[in-house]
């Protein structure tokens, strides 16, 4: 549903409201009053956006998804603030599959701005494994040093320890032999 749609629903009960209380119908133009509060809710929070989040707390990512696809023009049902956890969230569904589209939405998260600060440590982060996935380990290290910064509360030290590990025995260069591999002409 488009986003305006919910706040001419909003001014219809508005105005039906204030037509019961011309009426006398106190009770009826109350009830219509408290009514108007649920589009206007909605205006700021997306239900789908709320249900996918739901599910994600339940680590339910493809129901999670499901309720992310139902919003068919993000550009048109959501505000700038739900455009970046939209995108943060697609972001993070397909990051188990794919981390190419997964990098492209955080991106895309980031630009249009999330509220908490562990919310952007985490889109750093997977902004850094992808980085990592294609080679790129100065790239990682500039998105694990920012998302170090943002994770101000100590959420994701953890992860952020273990990643920088992950980088420290990364090989970098095309022509860098691992000195793990056995060299021979038999091994």
């Amino acid at each position: 549903m488009n986003k305006y749609i919910k706040l001419i629903i909003a001014a219809i009960l508005l105005f039906g409201g204030i037509y019961m209380f011309y009426e006398r119908e106190y009770g009826w133009g109350v009830m219509l009053i408290l009514l108007m509060i649920i589009p206007i809710l909605l205006f700021f929070r997306n239900e789908y956006i709320l249900l996918a989040f739901w599910e994600m707390r339940k680590q339910n990512l493809e129901k999670s998804r499901k309720w992310l696809n139902k919003i068919t023009n993000p550009q048109n049902q959501l505000i700038a603030k739900q455009m970046g956890y939209y995108n943060y969230m697609m972001g993070l569904t397909e990051s188990q599959s794919n981390i190419a589209k997964s990098e492209s939405y955080m991106r895309k998260a980031l630009d249009h701005g999330l509220s908490f600060a562990h919310d952007r440590a985490m889109a750093k982060m997977n902004l850094a494994a992808g980085a990592m996935s294609r080679g790129r380990k100065q790239e990682a290290q500039k998105w694990v040093k920012e998302a170090k910064a943002d994770d101000k509360q100590g959420i994701m030290t953890e992860q952020i320890k273990m990643f920088e590990d992950n980088l420290k025995r990364m090989n970098v260069g095309r022509n860098m032999q691992n000195p793990q591999t056995r060299r021979g002409k038999y091994f």
